[in-house]
């Protein structure tokens, strides 16, 4: 099913105009809102999952410095890349239920008629 429409004929006036919604200021606010925390935060993982792969493909004698017993540098980075994943996600799932579900079920409930549960 198409949610375009033969130009011949007449929209269902029950349908949204997916241009208007998209180009409303509440629908740009939540586009900023996402893309401010997105961007930064993609950009800083991928600069740390870099320098960690730098580290192990040019640090060699540091990566493989002894931290406790045979636990080293290396290691330890290494299993940082997984906890830095959660912590992103976390900060994401605050971030997304302050700053973008207000402003996304707003924008629901309007293009639905109030219908939103």
């Amino acid at each position: 099913m198409s949610t375009s429409h033969d130009p011949g004929t007449r929209p269902d006036p029950d349908e949204p105009d997916w241009a208007e919604v998209h180009g409303s200021a509440e629908f740009v606010e939540l586009r900023r809102r996402l893309r401010r925390f997105v961007f930064p935060m993609t950009a800083v993982f991928l600069v740390w999952y870099l320098v960690y792969v730098l580290l192990a493909d040019y640090a060699h004698g540091f990566m493989a410095t002894k931290l406790v017993g045979d636990i080293n540098v290396g290691l330890v980075l290494g299993l940082l890349q997984f906890v830095s994943t959660f912590v992103i996600t976390s900060l994401y799932v605050r971030y997304a239920d302050r700053k973008l579900d207000p402003l996304a079920t707003s924008i629901r409930e309007r293009v639905e008629g109030g219908a939103a549960k």
